[in-house]
């Protein structure tokens, strides 16, 4: 075979000089499915130049980089950069939390700590954080010796160390969280209820601290800040919940910077005490801003010494008494950091849908920010982790080649830029120098994997050499339930190959709103796979006759479903009739590898043959499972060697049909 130069698409913007074409036809794609108004099609339109921005949480109402004063001097990043690892016992905790390098420690269900009120010691660089919702410290405490910095702790629930009969925690030193001299802490979406002492105790001239969206509950003294004479500590408070809590709502103890922002407080413990039952207190010192936070019944919602400072704006007050002091100047938060503050009405709503432990929050690792590479992120994923981990990666072209072992399930990879084109993971081997599988740029052996606003690339420029072996494969899969979601494939012969780890396992990939592009088997494999509201380019070669071949299945015979290319569309600049739509994939001449392809409801064109199957390798198209239906576009004209799936037998060929399998899995369905 000949191989001329490739026409491929540059990467930025995919743009070509039949570009003006190709959007007119995707348009009129967009036109003959119905999708409605021009905004709804932009955001589904598989059009190759579409930017489309990745999917975001917008209800929720967190990030995984600390704000305020964390984020200042250098930031607080905690364990980005180390290993992750799940532990689910003290003896794992412990050990992780006191190492000497950083890690990312996620607490998987409760950890009763022993003895009753003893400390887990966490060192520098570290982040803790609850898998999902689940996360628990029971009877323990989680303490930072003198010299600490760069922790952050999130997500997490820590509970029940009190000693009944101790209300006023005189007698044990049990916090949830205890910090001496410590530095660039984050405290986020905690959950601390029913301690021995304090709840979260912030001590001896601490600095760079930010504590948000946690829940403070069922405990007297909740929050202290200070036991120290100077004048240092620089603390962002916000968007926590005080509620069944009798003091330190927080007491602020000679700060420098207290910024308390769209805090709650309600049902504070009424036990008739004039003195020590309050909500925000500004003592020795403290320079302290409260802005746009909601009192409920709370006695002395916010008080300050003569020798401190308090400027409150913008809160609410309803069934309080006693003192609200405001004097001073203290200090302007924005010439410091920028913010996002609520309005104070809204204040209970968000604080007690978004405070506490989140079964969303989890370990998101990002490159290059926490991991250089993104190889160097997948191997910081812990083995078999039963909630996904998102790997984050910036705009940038990554050269490199990333395999996902099967080890690694539950993996997300998202490329944060805002087109999918603006994050490339690209590398340039061909199958002459290891094989078809080493060929490949990315390789994903394990389950549960969804890749979204990616692109995969192999660059192996097969016109400018002769090699025998020049498939060069973007992406291969081995795993099932992987997703791909507005995520584009650059390649020449052999671009996406969907597979399984032998001829008679089942496995199933989903690609969606995504841009495919190729010229020799270059959507292939024995996987089922589903391929919707997508885009093909089928590339010219430069022959009048015949440019190449868009499919090559090997599915298994025992297996009813193949490949399903469905409301998307096929685009070329090759020359009328001159691309075949597939041909039967016998791996090693195996029989029982027969091809099962169905393109349905798909725009074809004008470079698609009448007779558009042929033989492989001595296999018969006619012996393949090879069908159209209701397909359209000046490619689309029936022939005698055009086989049209009857409309009873589409009714059972459904994407919802490919891809059920004995779990039910319907990743489609969140569309």
């Amino acid at each position: 075979m000949t191989h001329l130069r490739s026409k491929r698409l540059p990467i930025s913007g995919y743009a070509s000089p039949g570009h003006g074409r190709v959007v007119a036809a995707v348009l009129g794609l967009v036109a003959a499915l119905c999708l409605g108004a021009v905004g709804e099609a932009q955001a589904v339109s598989p059009a190759p130049t579409a930017r489309t921005a990745p999917a975001a949480p917008t209800a929720d109402r967190w990030a995984d980089q600390p704000h305020g004063f964390a984020s200042l001097a250098g930031g607080t990043t905690g364990g980005a950069g180390g290993k992750v690892v799940t532990v689910t016992d003290q003896a794992s905790l412990a050990k992780y939390a006191a190492a000497e390098e950083p890690y990312v420690i996620r607490v998987s269900g409760a950890i009763a700590v022993e003895p009753f009120g003893s400390d887990i010691v966490v060192t520098s660089n570290k982040t803790v954080v609850g898998v999902g919702d689940t996360g628990e410290i029971v009877h323990g405490e989680l303490h930072l010796n003198p010299g600490t910095s760069n922790v952050i702790i999130r997500n997490l629930t820590i509970r029940d160390s009190y000693v009944e009969g101790d209300w006023d925690g005189k007698t044990t030193d049990f916090d949830a969280i205890q910090m001496d001299t410590v530095d660039h802490v984050w405290i986020d979406h905690n959950r601390f209820t029913h301690m021995g002492d304090g709840l979260l105790d912030i001590r001896k001239d601490s600095r760079y601290i930010t504590v948000s969206y946690n829940r403070f509950t069922h405990h007297n003294k909740a929050f202290g800040i200070g036991w120290t004479t100077n004048v240092q500590t620089e603390i962002t408070i916000d968007h926590n919940w005080f509620t069944g809590t009798k003091q330190r709502n927080p007491s602020a103890d000679n700060c420098a910077y207290a910024h308390l922002y769209n805090n709650y407080l309600s049902a504070q413990v009424a036990d008739g005490d004039p003195t020590w039952t309050y909500g925000n207190w500004s003592r020795g010192r403290t320079r302290m801003v409260i802005e746009n936070s909601y009192y409920d019944g709370v006695q002395h919602p916010y008080q300050a010494d003569a020798t401190a400072e308090l400027v409150q704006r913008g809160s609410i007050l309803k069934n309080v008494s006693g003192r609200q002091d405001a004097w001073g100047t203290a200090f302007e938060p924005r010439e410091f950091y920028d913010y996002r503050l609520d309005p104070a009405a809204a204040v209970p709503a968000l604080v007690k849908k978004f405070s506490g432990p989140q079964q969303r929050i989890g370990t998101t690792l990002r490159v290059p920010a926490d991991y250089p590479t993104v190889q160097a992120a997948v191997d910081a994923v812990p083995d078999q982790n039963a909630v996904p981990v998102t790997i984050a990666v910036a705009p940038g072209t990554y050269r490199e080649k990333v395999f996902v072992p099967a080890g690694k399930p539950n993996l997300v990879l998202l490329g944060t830029g805002r087109d999918r084109s603006d994050t490339v993971i690209v590398f340039d081997t061909p199958a002459a120098y290891g094989g078809s599988t080493g060929s490949a740029t990315v390789r994903i052996a394990a389950h549960d994997v969804t890749a979204r606003n990616l692109t995969f690339s192999n660059d192996f420029d097969e016109a400018a050499v002769e090699l025998n072996g020049e498939q060069a494969l973007a992406m291969k899969t081995t795993g099932d339930r992987i997703v791909f979601e507005n995520t584009a494939f650059l390649g020449n012969q052999d671009t996406l190959m969907t597979d399984s780890p032998k001829l008679d396992v089942i496995n199933r990939v989903y690609v969606r709103d995504s841009y495919i592009e190729g010229d020799v088997d270059f959507v292939y494999g024995r996987a089922t796979t589903v391929i919707e509201r997508s885009v093909i380019r089928a590339l010219s070669r430069g022959s009048d006759t015949n440019n190449g071949y868009i499919t090559a299945a090997s599915t298994w015979t025992g297996n009813p479903y193949g490949f399903l290319i469905t409301r998307s569309e096929i685009v070329s600049d090759a020359p009328d009739g001159s691309y075949h739509l597939g041909r039967p994939w016998h791996p090693g001449g195996e029989p029982a590898a027969v091809a099962q392809v169905l393109i349905r409801e798909t725009r074809l064109p004008a470079a698609v043959k009448s007779s558009p199957w042929t033989d492989m390798s001595g296999f018969s198209w006619k012996d393949a499972r090879f069908a159209e239906y209701r397909n359209f576009g000046p490619g689309a004209a029936v022939t005698a060697d055009r086989p049209q799936m009857s409309a009873a037998d589409a009714r059972v060929h459904t994407v919802a049909d490919y891809l059920r399998g004995t779990d039910g899995w319907a990743p489609y369905a969140r569309h």
